[in-house]
C-alpha cells in the first residue's frame, strides 16, 4: 500500500479573484459618486430638457424665483449687488462659473439681464439648470 505524499509547496493566496472584487467595488464607488449631485440653490420649477447634463463643480449659484426675486448663493440680491458679488467671487476664484436656476415662468428678459450681469462681472462660463425630461 502506497502512502500518499503530502503537498510540500508554499501556501499562496489567489490574487485574481481578489482583484476582480476590488475593481468591482472601485467601479461601483465611481458610479455612485458621479450620480450624486448637490443642489445648493433654492427650489424652483425648472423647465425640462432632454439633453440636460449635471456638472456642479466650482459654481456660483444664481436663482431667479417666479416672483422675479434674485438670489446669489441663497442670499437675496438685486442686479447691481449681483454684479459686485460675482466680481468678488471671480477675483477670489478666476475659474468660477455660474449655474443659473430660473423658474419656468420667469420672463426671458430677466434671464438675459442676469446673464448680462454675469458677463459684466468677468465670468465667462454660464450654465442654465434644467430638469431631466423623460
Amino acid at each position: 500500500m502506497k502512502i500518499p505524499r503530502r503537498y510540500t509547496g508554499k501556501a499562496r493566496i489567489e490574487i485574481i479573484p481578489l482583484l476582480d472584487v476590488i475593481f468591482l467595488l472601485l467601479a461601483a464607488f465611481i458610479f455612485f459618486t458621479m450620480s450624486m449631485t448637490i443642489h445648493r440653490g433654492l427650489p424652483v420649477q425648472l423647465p425640462a430638457s432632454a439633453t440636460a447634463m449635471i456638472e456642479k463643480k466650482n459654481f456660483a449659484d444664481i436663482t431667479i424665483r417666479e416672483n422675479g426675486k434674485l438670489f446669489c448663493n441663497k442670499q437675496e440680491v438685486n442686479l447691481s449687488e449681483l454684479i459686485s458679488r460675482l466680481t468678488v467671487l471671480h477675483r477670489e476664484s478666476p475659474g468660477i462659473k455660474v449655474l443659473m436656476s430660473g423658474d419656468k415662468k420667469v420672463p426671458y428678459e430677466m434671464i438675459i439681464a442676469v446673464m448680462d450681469a454675469v458677463r459684466k462681472s468677468g465670468i465667462n462660463g454660464v450654465s442654465l439648470e434644467t430638469k431631466w425630461k423623460e
